[in-house]
């Protein structure tokens, strides 16, 4: 019973740690990295690959809709772009376009699924007996681009338009365009997001699975 209390107790430590850690990469410039193109390039997605890698998938659920809450409360309050916030909050407009339910869905959902993804993609790859360094990276690489591929796919098909009028573009230039942020800013996340994964959910996780065994 008090070995069950203490892992519990554990659990929610660790936890608390690494939303302390998300919630600092999402409300200081410490997240932001440079960036090309509106959509800022940021490590948020990294505390919640690490939590699903070492605490589990629903672990690394819960942390993605943490950052997706610290996300809408940026967009809403303190917007890095005002002329972009309206596609990750109903609190802003931009001419006769405004933020509604689709906002929150972007802000929210691909957040949330990095999680799911990078827990599920890593107990998958662990039973499968991949080599460690490939199963953290490659978990950490592919939760990192769900958000990107999310995100910027709903603002095509929700927003496209509104988009690429704030962007000062034509709606058939978007395509483009939001290649272009792939490749900027959305493959150097999932870079960082695999070596992350590797390199700090690696030992974490050894960390914690050697502390459970006491």
């Amino acid at each position: 019973m008090k070995a069950s209390i203490s892992q519990k107790t554990l659990r929610v430590a660790q936890f608390a740690l690494l939303l302390a850690l998300e919630a600092i990469v999402c409300f200081t410039p410490l997240g932001s990295l440079p960036a090309v193109g509106p959509v800022v390039a940021t490590l948020g997605m990294i505390p919640v690959i690490i939590t699903a890698i070492v605490m589990g998938t629903g672990a690394g659920t819960a942390m993605g809709a943490f950052a997706g809450l610290f996300s809408f409360l940026v967009w809403t309050f303190m917007p890095p772009n005002p002329l972009m916030a309206f596609v990750f909050t109903p609190a802003y407009s931009l001419g006769a376009s405004r933020g509604n339910f689709w906002s929150l869905v972007i802000c929210f959902v691909p957040r949330i699924l990095v999680g799911t993804v990078a827990g599920l993609c890593f107990r998958l790859f662990t039973r499968l007996n991949w080599k460690k360094p490939l199963a953290y990276g490659v978990s950490g690489v592919l939760g990192s681009l769900v958000n990107t591929f999310l995100v910027l796919g709903g603002i095509y098909f929700f927003f496209g338009s509104s988009y690429a009028s704030a962007l000062g573009q034509n709606f058939g230039a978007l395509p483009a365009l939001i290649g272009l942020m792939i490749l900027t800013n959305g493959i150097p996340e999932a870079i960082l997001g695999g070596i992350a994964a590797y390199a700090i959910g690696y030992p974490i996780r050894r960390h914690v699975m050697r502390s459970s065994r006491f």
